[in-house]
């Protein structure tokens, strides 16, 4: 019989992803979404993806008695958590809105699970519970430094889980810290396209390359880098996913809990990422050098040897794949039906 896996954030950008990933590994997915900032239309588009209709719970992540009736119906066996609000600047306008549903939302669940008796979950993590960090590529043992409160509810998440951890060993526990997700379905059925200014680089880029905004603003280019431009690591989101799929397959199998960084490994500068989103669009992509924004820092690449000793983990997918799918993606119908896939992690 196949395992119940509860989603939660599961309409968003990563989560939609991993729905599919999970699907296609044999495993029975509910999503739960309350929308805030993902795209209804996204649903059909799953359907559409995996030839079965999608169980769906439209409710908030902070709603303990929708929780508790949906763990009694479906008597899930392990959780897959996205649910989360994620953007860093909007953190630092609203930082209350963001301790509400990060972490008292998953202190909700994990209340709501342990009653249930499922105590097995997938924690969607960042790296920028690193901040600033000493080393780089960055290891799973560098220092908490978060310099926001999005960073702050990413740290308190992870300790709260690793304190419940330590107080009942029958918990198994990934926590997977994503570096920079980037990319979208080879259908082009599903993607990211931010309602408003994206907050990441490559979505950035896809809205000049479309046409939507007039150029891209490049944050200094003096750093100690091969051409003064930022570097940061990629991760196709088709790899993320899989990493959240074998995260999942792991826990149930060994019981053991992980914490390990998804990412390439490999970084690429901000000038790297035009020259191959305009060989992808095959459009030009106008950007203009701006002085630094403060905090950021020249290079941010995971090391990423830990995943692929403890999951099997390795990424397949190129720079060149992110940008031709992303394009594909926002070149296509779909990305316009109702913007706003964004919204996951």
């Amino acid at each position: 019989m196949a395992e119940k896996i509860l989603l939660t954030g599961g309409a968003g950008y990563i989560g939609s992803h991993t729905y599919v990933a999970l699907v296609e590994a044999g495993y029975e997915v509910t999503i739960l979404d309350n929308f805030q900032n993902a795209n209804r239309s996204v649903i059909a588009r799953l359907e559409q993806l995996t030839g079965k209709p999608v169980p769906l719970a439209e409710a908030d992540v902070r709603d303990a008695t929708t929780l508790a009736s949906l763990f009694a119906d479906h008597q899930f066996d392990a959780v897959v958590h996205f649910a989360a609000l994620k953007a860093v600047a909007e953190s630092v306008e609203r930082p209350l809105d963001y301790f509400d549903v990060n972490i008292g939302g998953l202190i909700t669940l994990l209340r709501v699970m342990e009653a249930a008796g499922c105590r097995t979950i997938v924690f969607s993590s960042s790296a920028t519970v690193y901040g600033v960090p000493d080393e780089t590529p960055t290891p799973e043992t560098a220092e908490f430094r978060a310099m926001n409160p999005y960073g702050q509810t990413k740290v308190s998440g992870e300790q709260i889980l690793n304190q419940l951890v330590a107080a009942d060993a029958r918990w198994a526990v990934g926590i997977l810290r994503y570096f920079n997700p980037a990319g979208a379905h080879d259908s082009a059925l599903i993607g990211e396209d931010p309602r408003d200014t994206p907050n990441n680089l490559m979505p950035f880029i896809a809205k000049v390359a479309a046409g939507e905004h007039p150029e891209l603003q490049v944050f200094g280019d003096d750093y100690d880098t091969p051409d003064g431009t930022g570097v940061r690591d990629y991760i196709h989101v088709e790899d993320l996913a899989r990493g959240h799929v074998l995260s999942l397959s792991s826990l149930l199998g060994k019981r053991q809990t992980h914490l390990v960084n998804l990412g390439t490994g490999e970084g690429h500068s901000v000038l790297q990422m035009v020259a191959a989103y305009k060989r992808a669009s095959n459009r030009d992509v106008p950007y203009s050098v701006t002085a630094r924004r403060a905090g950021d820092v020249p290079v941010y690449v995971a090391q990423a040897e830990k995943a692929e000793e403890i999951l099997g983990f390795r990424t397949v997918r190129s720079l060149d794949e992110m940008c031709a799918s992303s394009w594909k993606w926002i070149a296509g119908p779909h990305s316009k039906e109702d913007p706003g896939s964004e919204g996951d992690a």
